[in-house]
């Protein structure tokens, strides 16, 4: 149907909901989902009610507004792109914001007609927009039932508080929003009803069509040959709800097979080579994310909130983490620095900043090259042409034994003509053999 009505100038959609953030979004949906999972849904889902709203109004020259909770503006407009009014909802009941986003809009000069929906309905589609600011032509309110008892849009051609002493979050919000409306003499347009996506039942109730995004998120990688020293911190510093860990274990003579086990994580027996021993964690891991982790490094607190925001940048393919050893010395701090600015600018982290990509853009490159030296800047290299590599901003520690064992200065010179090589395209076996020198 044409959309029709006052000029399209005047008319405003505001969408309401929340950035993306493991353990504080669908909070309801976290046992079923894991908190990573449940933030993939709450993104895919905005993403899906924008794109609806920008078919919309692309025609219609309605002004889309996104007043949201949590993140910044910054991370937003990253997310979501430009062309977009964002507010932030402010404190207060849910109630309060919503009033407050509508009051506003109606002050604005150019918004006359206001459309306030959230993000959590995937039955969404274009005509449901255009039927709601039709229907105010001749209606005071037009309101969304959702299956639950709650409504899923709500709009006005005249500002009215209809969002006060209504029993938030139960069965009653429809009826207690249409018995004030009418106690108020307005004039009332309901849509369809829709489901809305709260809990695990709502899901195939919604008609969701996408994968749900069920457990692990992530899936941690740990190669390692005779790690025993090491490997428990390594474990400890990787468990975290959404995961699974992974030890592909090169054929150690000491305990580190036995410590992995007992610690309770899944371990693999693999030839020797890190390579190998990587390609084949991740040939039978099953999270949506791969994270590579060297046996002698420890991820940061939170480290998956940063994998997930690192990955809501548009474009982003891969990642790793800032670089930083246990030794605090003074020329090993310059070697820090030196090795973060390659990684950001130049987009080639090595292997001991904790890599990790989508796992199926790493079986789409065929993972790791199977090369004695310098995998991890060999797909790096792949990686950086089909996509952006970002660097989380968060620390990993990792050991600074090889620097201590062979010099520090030796072994920063070693590993720089490594990279200077790897990038010239010498032979990774004739690189190989200046690590055995």
């Amino acid at each position: 149907m044409p959309w029709k009505g006052v000029s399209p100038l005047l008319n405003r959609l505001i969408i309401f909901g929340r950035y993306p953030e493991p353990g504080r979004v669908k909070t309801r949906l976290i046992p079923f989902l894991g908190p990573a999972g449940a933030a993939e849904l709450q993104r895919q889902l905005t993403e899906k009610v924008f794109e609806t709203a920008r078919v919309f109004s692309r025609d219609k020259k309605v002004q889309i507004e996104f007043c949201y909770d949590g993140g910044t503006g910054r991370k937003i407009r990253y997310w979501l792109g430009n062309g977009i009014k964002l507010t932030p909802q402010g404190t207060g009941g849910l109630g309060d914001r919503m009033a407050r986003a509508v009051f506003r809009a109606f002050n604005d000069e150019v918004s006359r007609r206001v459309l306030l929906i959230g993000t959590d309905i995937p039955g969404l589609e274009a005509r449901h927009l255009s039927e709601a600011f039709n229907s105010l032509d001749s209606n005071d309110l037009v309101l969304g039932p959702s299956t639950d008892g709650g409504y899923w849009l709500v709009g006005m051609r005249h500002y009215f508080n209809i969002f006060k002493e209504i029993p938030w979050s139960t069965e009653k919000v429809i009826s207690y929003t249409i018995a004030l409306a009418k106690e108020a003499g307005l004039k009332v347009h309901l849509l369809p009803a829709l489901t809305d996506i709260d809990t695990a039942e709502d899901i195939s109730l919604s008609g969701w069509d996408k994968p749900v995004p069920r457990p692990p998120y992530i899936s941690v990688i740990i190669p390692a040959l005779n790690e025993e020293e090491n490997i428990l911190d390594a474990i400890r510093s990787a468990q975290a709800p959404d995961t699974e860990i992974i030890v592909v274990d090169g054929g150690s003579t000491d305990r580190t097979r036995s410590m992995a086990q007992q610690a309770g994580v899944k371990v693999i027996q693999g030839p020797k080579g890190r390579a190998v021993q990587q390609n084949m964690g991740a040939s039978i891991a099953k999270g949506r994310i791969l994270l590579f982790l060297h046996a002698d490094t420890r991820l940061p607190v939170n480290y998956l909130s940063h994998i997930f925001e690192t990955f809501m940048f548009p474009g982003c393919v891969a990642g790793a983490f800032q670089f930083k050893t246990d030794l605090n010395n003074f020329l090993m701090k310059l070697i820090e620095f030196g090795t973060n600015i390659r990684a950001r600018y130049f987009r080639l982290p090595y292997g001991d900043q904790a890599l990790f990509v989508h796992r199926s853009t790493f079986e789409h490159i065929k993972g790791f090259p199977e090369v004695p030296v310098a995998e991890d800047l060999y797909i790096m290299r792949r990686l950086s042409k089909i996509g952006r590599i970002r660097i989380a901003p968060a620390d990993i520690i990792t050991s600074a034994r090889r620097w201590q064992s062979s010099g520090i200065i030796r072994t920063t010179s070693v590993h720089l003509a490594v990279l200077f090589g790897c990038c010239m395209g010498i032979s990774s076996r004739v690189l190989s053999s200046m690590l055995d020198n």
